[in-house]
């Protein structure tokens, strides 16, 4: 395969009519490790992604076996500094700046908020870049041999992509302390013990496992659940007190009330749901 070749193929995403766009990273000449390019296809891919009113739920991982070793630090070590135009990413032309909700990272999506659930497949290795990556995602589904890591602590590069702001907040500081400082590999017995794993998964079911769970989130009433989603994050990263956060939450809340709650409400008089029963009678999600 030319470069060429390569860069026009080194993001891949599929859509399915019921609402559930894959988006995979498709590098495998560098262990799906991002180029300029290819953070420029991967925003692209999750902005489009968004702006779709009829896909509900993303799924990301990488193609052949590996999620994503970071930043392809190949392209690094070519760069002379500002002004050399051996590389044309996001990292060097100022599109990083962090001004609004939809702007570029250096490793292409790492910056945005996503508006629709994500769910990440993990295999093979989520390190560096690829973990700052990893952390997109609501949902981590994890193969059994996967490492994730910041790898990128042994030749000084730094977490630029994400990692010092969503890490914390998802396995608590003194965790993320201890991955950042170190560098150390994370297995995925101990990634599902710290909370950074959601699922762990036989070698090879990742994105299977992922795309089920995708599935079942279809089912649900979608305004509910992504308000409540909304206001976890906002309760996470933007909430100015635990007052703030609560009147966020009942302002968001209320207004799915009449759309999906008296509706729900009403199925469950009628029958439906009881004793924590999710499936219906027509073996779809209540």
């Amino acid at each position: 395969m030319t470069s060429a070749e390569a860069d026009a193929s080194s993001v891949q995403v599929s859509k399915t009519a019921d609402g559930i766009t894959t988006i995979a990273i498709n590098r495998h000449h560098r262990r799906n490790a991002v180029d300029g390019p290819t953070a420029r296809k991967l925003h692209e891919a999750f902005l489009a992604f968004e702006d779709d009113a009829s896909q509900k739920v993303c799924v990301f991982h990488g193609a052949h076996g590996s999620f994503c070793a970071g930043f392809d630090l190949h392209e690094v070590a070519k760069w002379d500094g500002p002004g050399d135009d051996a590389y044309k990413g996001p990292i060097v032309d100022g599109s990083h700046a962090v001004t609004g909700g939809r702007q570029i990272g250096p490793i292409g999506p790492s910056r945005l908020q996503v508006k629709k659930p994500v769910i990440c497949a993990v295999a093979g290795y989520a390190v560096a870049g690829g973990m700052e990556l990893a952390l997109l995602g609501d949902m981590r589904v994890v193969e059994e041999d996967a490492v994730l890591g910041v790898f990128c602590r042994r030749f000084g590069v730094p977490l630029i992509d994400g990692g010092t702001v969503r890490l914390p907040a998802i396995v608590g500081l003194g965790r993320a302390l201890d991955l950042i400082l170190t560098g150390r590999p994370v297995g995925a017995q101990e990634a599902l013990q710290m909370g950074l794993a959601n699922r762990v998964v036989p070698k090879g079911q990742a994105l299977e496992e992922a795309t089920k769970i995708a599935r079942q989130l279809l089912g649900f009433p979608q305004a509910c659940m992504n308000v409540d989603r909304s206001n976890c994050y906002y309760s996470a990263y933007n909430a100015t007190s635990f007052e703030d956060a609560l009147r966020n939450e009942f302002a968001n809340g209320a207004q799915v009330i009449t759309t999906e709650s008296i509706k729900g409400a009403a199925q469950f008089s009628a029958g439906a749901g009881r004793h924590g029963v999710f499936k219906s009678a027509d073996n779809s999600n209540l």
